[in-house]
């Protein structure tokens, strides 16, 4: 209680003093019983101490009745490992009766900060509210924080009488339990009847980025083997190469050629393929075991052997080896897919390209290479994928694996996220110690796509030796993607399986999941949610709330690998040990697989607008109205723009590609505009920032 006499002047002085007035009876916020919808959340009340945590508290959540909720427990499990609250977490303020909506803004409730857990109490930051519902039938209003808050960082919910009830009336002040406290906490005794305070409550926002701090550093002690080279072929001397995809466990092959005639052999000279070892911290059922944020070390559950495949330019070796950028591949993508559709333009700007696979994609273990070359007989390679047979039916789908196995559901690809990242920091630290040969030691960059973009964006805020980077279309957080995007489908599925089922509409069609269930029908959902700097929501559709805590929970327990909650560390305040990091952030006006929201989520949490490049698809494709509908229609999502390297889209992918490539020749110091003079292409954004979807009928 001393510490919060302490810092609770901070808050009250952010206020405007009335004249004192006695309170008459009226609608209050509500501190009812020991469930979190009866009371101000998030709150400290829902925590419990544990030293072993930077926050100094881990969650304690109450649980319904499992028999009945199944779902609701198994999540509250994962919850209940964390260090604390959501970065940008979903405020519920339960009424004792109706408020008026309309009167609720960012002046009063709103959230002050009281100071990292880490670096000492100076807060005193101010962050409004934004994308508010009011649920008539609870009394109870829902907002999100409007900016993305501090990790392991202590804050005060305030609410003030200037909310107004159904009658216009100002609110009464509240008398119920502080956030933080297990005692009763009065507010006479800070003069609460002289202030507009109606209520408050303490919470402690969660740590984020330590377990990669503390696996970063394991790997920057380390001196990891050198890379195995299993051949390096000259581009004029290959014929092909055929890919034996491990996708069923009988084992069941599908075979393919790589996509080597998207190689220029005017600038490329050889690829070279080959393995290295990686520390692997996932256990069989794909999830990261919690350690305390603190005192906890990760450990290594096993070794991976990972494949890779390195292009290289043509022209003499530089003497200290050629630059690199290792090229992240999307969700459903592999390492050979997209790293071979930009390499050509890497090439021809001098920079070397190198790929390897997320976790739970390019199929199975025993998956090999053949190279058919004209200068040998054919060779065989191993090229095992990072997939698994996670739901036992025998095959190996295209993302299985990474995500977490059930119970842990909730996970989703929180750890297959942050064990890619880990892969990508051994792999530089490979390259760092002269473990792949012809390679510059010291001009490492990244670039990556789509989910590449996402884990490029947690990796280039935690790797200190890569120079500079490019996301290309990435959004955050992940569930924001799916439920505002094409995979939407797959965030239906997922609320049907759960025990109840969340579904509130009837049968709807889903696209993505054509091929899968008959005609991509189940039933749907409505969550009722509004866009940032909408009005204000009343939602009266049956089961939206429920659904809304279900996504506020997905985000929760996987804010550690949200890019969202990275962007800041990128530039504007670097993690301990790492530099200011020199970026462009692609993305494309529109894009329906990662809505421009989730991207501005990124920007505005990093303050990174000013490094933006935003493809106007829109005036694209206004300016090719005269195409086929068979041609047009697909190019309408842009979110592959720097891929299509074939057919009419094909000057903007290589325009965007060149100023990647040229970003990086010049060590990230020089950011030109793709298209020149031209309008496609915006370098940097033109204010304001996209908060809408932008889809393209």
């Amino acid at each position: 209680m001393t510490s919060l006499r302490r810092l609770l002047p901070l808050t009250f002085a952010l206020l405007v003093l009335l004249p004192s007035a006695a309170l008459a009876a009226g609608v209050r916020v509500r501190f009812d019983g020991s469930s979190p919808s009866g009371r101000p959340f998030p709150s400290d009340v829902f925590t419990v101490r544990d030293r072993t945590h930077l926050t100094g508290v881990r969650v304690n959540l109450p649980k319904p009745n499992c028999a009945t909720f199944p779902s609701d427990c198994a999540d509250i499990d994962v919850l209940n490992t964390l260090d604390g609250f959501n970065l940008q977490p979903r405020i519920s303020i339960p009424f004792t009766g109706p408020i008026d909506p309309a009167s609720v803004n960012s002046s009063n409730v709103f959230l002050v900060s009281l100071g990292s857990t880490t670096r000492g109490a100076h807060g005193g930051k101010v962050v409004g509210i934004n994308q508010i519902v009011w649920e008539p039938a609870t009394n109870t209003l829902h907002a999100e924080s409007d900016e993305l808050l501090d990790q392991h960082t202590r804050y005060a919910l305030v609410v003030t009488r200037d909310v107004r009830d159904a009658a216009g009336g100002r609110i009464e002040g509240s008398r119920g339990r502080h956030g933080g406290d297990d005692e009763d906490f009065d507010f006479e005794e800070f003069g609460d009847q002289d202030l507009r305070i109606a209520a408050l409550s303490i919470f402690t926002t969660q740590s984020v980025t330590s377990t990669l701090e503390k696996i970063r550093a394991s790997i920057k002690h380390s001196h990891p083997a050198p890379a195995t080279i299993h051949g390096t072929f000259p581009l004029a001397t290959l014929t092909a190469i055929q890919w034996q995809r491990q996708v069923g466990t009988a084992p069941l092959f599908a075979s393919s050629l790589l996509p080597t005639p998207a190689l220029s052999p005017t600038v490329v000279s050889a690829i070279a393929l080959g393995q290295f070892k990686s520390p692997d911290y996932e256990t069989p059922e794909r999830f990261i075991p919690p350690v305390g944020t603190l005192l906890g070390e990760p450990r290594p559950q096993r070794e991976n052997t990972l494949q890779f495949q390195l292009i290289l330019p043509a022209g003499t070796t530089p003497a200290g080896g050629w630059p690199v950028v290792i090229f992240g591949h999307g969700f459903g993508d592999s390492k050979h897919g997209a790293p071979f559709a930009v390499a050509s333009t890497l090439a021809a700007h001098g920079l070397a390209s190198i790929a390897i696979n997320v976790v739970g994609h390019g199929g199975g273990a025993l998956g090999t290479l053949t190279v058919l070359r004209t200068d040998g007989p054919p060779v065989t390679f191993p090229d095992g994928g990072r997939g698994i047979d996670q739901d036992g039916n025998g095959r190996i789908d295209s993302t299985e694996g990474v995500s977490a196995a059930p119970p842990r559901d909730l996970i989703g690809n929180r750890d297959g996220l942050r064990q890619t990242v880990v892969d990508l920091m051994q792999l530089v630290r490979v390259i760092e110690t002269g473990g792949i040969p012809g390679l510059d030691r010291h001009r490492i960059y990244y670039a990556g796509q789509s989910f590449g973009g996402i884990y490029g964006t947690m990796f280039l805020a935690v790797e200190p030796s890569v120079r500079a980077g490019v996301p290309n279309v990435p959004g955050g957080s992940i569930i924001e993607v799916a439920r505002l995007g094409v995979f939407r489908g797959l965030v239906a599925v997922g609320l049907l399986l759960r025990v109840p089922a969340l579904s509130n509409t009837g049968p709807t069609f889903y696209p993505i999941l054509l091929g899968v269930v008959p005609g991509g029908i189940i039933p749907g959902f409505d969550e009722n949610m509004p866009l940032r700097n909408e009005a204000v929501r009343i939602d009266t559709v049956p089961g939206a709330s429920a659904i809304q805590v279900v996504l506020d929970n997905t985000e929760w327990a996987s804010m550690s690998a949200n890019p969202v909650a990275y962007a800041p560390y990128i530039r504007k305040s670097p993690l301990r040990g790492v530099q200011p990091k020199s970026v462009i952030f692609q993305f494309a006006r529109g894009d329906q697989t990662v809505p421009n929201p989730t991207t501005t989520a990124i920007l505005r949490a990093g303050d990174l607008a000013d490094r933006a490049t935003y493809f106007r698809n829109d005036l694209f494709i206004a300016a090719n109205s005269g195409l086929p509908p068979a041609v047009l229609n697909p190019l309408k999502n842009a979110h592959t723009f720097l891929t299509r390297i074939t057919g009419p889209a094909s000057g903007i992918a290589l325009a965007g590609q060149a100023q990647m490539a040229i970003f990086f020749e010049h060590d990230g110091h020089l950011v030109v505009d793709p298209d020149g003079t031209g309008v496609f292409f915006e370098t940097p954004i033109t204010p304001p920032l996209p908060e809408t979807l932008n889809f393209i009928p």
